[in-house]
């Protein structure tokens, strides 16, 4: 299985710097387990590194020091990468399948992650030690659906830092009457990874009051 999965691109090492091993781990356990475990598709190996480590490794430099909760973690995509890629902060998976929590603890283990505590639960019923300084989420749902879920979890002044496709700035043109409720300010839609990646990396980003 492990012959169809695409070669390390350069940015890689960049993007990585000396986190580049772990990422390497998390991605070879990745495309070893990932299709079998039902947490990415038959298709993705060949743009494995392409489409999801690097697409979401380009996110790293918008954290900051303190506890970030990525919603939906799934795979581990994007909070175990980023989780790599930053060390100097803390990571909250929050997932709610069971299969999905095992496969999560078992790399946070396997990786040696300190920085990354795994939550069974959906966002709408996490129960918190303290609210996050930052909230991330990818392929989770429309920004509008997702404000309600991610919003409540931060702290006044936290921040949303949600990785979306093409279709970003329309999500936040549908978005205006749940960015008003849920206090947002600041929304803006950033285009990371040009001239660094194939494919660049969206993300909508605001500030809950």
């Amino acid at each position: 299985m492990t012959s169809s999965v695409e070669t390390e691109p350069a940015a890689a090492a960049s993007l990585f710097g000396a986190q580049l091993e772990l990422a390497r781990r998390f991605t070879a356990n990745l495309a070893e387990q990932g299709e079998e475990r039902g947490l990415i598709g038959p298709l993705e190996l060949p743009r494995l590194w392409t489409r999801h480590i690097l697409n979401c490794a380009i996110v790293a430099p918008l954290l900051r020091p303190g506890v970030v909760g990525d919603v939906g973690s799934g795979a581990g995509l994007p909070g175990l990468v980023l989780a790599i890629a930053r060390p100097d902060v803390s990571f909250v998976l929050i997932e709610p399948m069971e299969r999905r929590v095992a496969w999560l603890t078992e790399q946070v283990d396997d990786l040696g992650l300190a920085n990354v505590t795994v939550a069974r639960d959906r966002a709408e019923d996490a129960r918190l030690a303290a609210p996050l300084d930052q909230v991330t989420a990818r392929a989770v749902s429309a920004f509008r659906k997702l404000i309600p879920l991610t919003a409540p979890l931060l702290r006044s002044g936290g921040e949303l830092v949600l990785m979306k496709g093409a279709g970003a700035a329309a999500e936040v043109d549908a978005a205006v009457k749940e960015i008003r409720k849920f206090r947002l300010r600041d929304v803006e839609v950033l285009t990371l990874g040009t001239g660094v990646l194939d494919e660049v990396t969206r993300v909508i980003r605001a500030t809950v009051d």
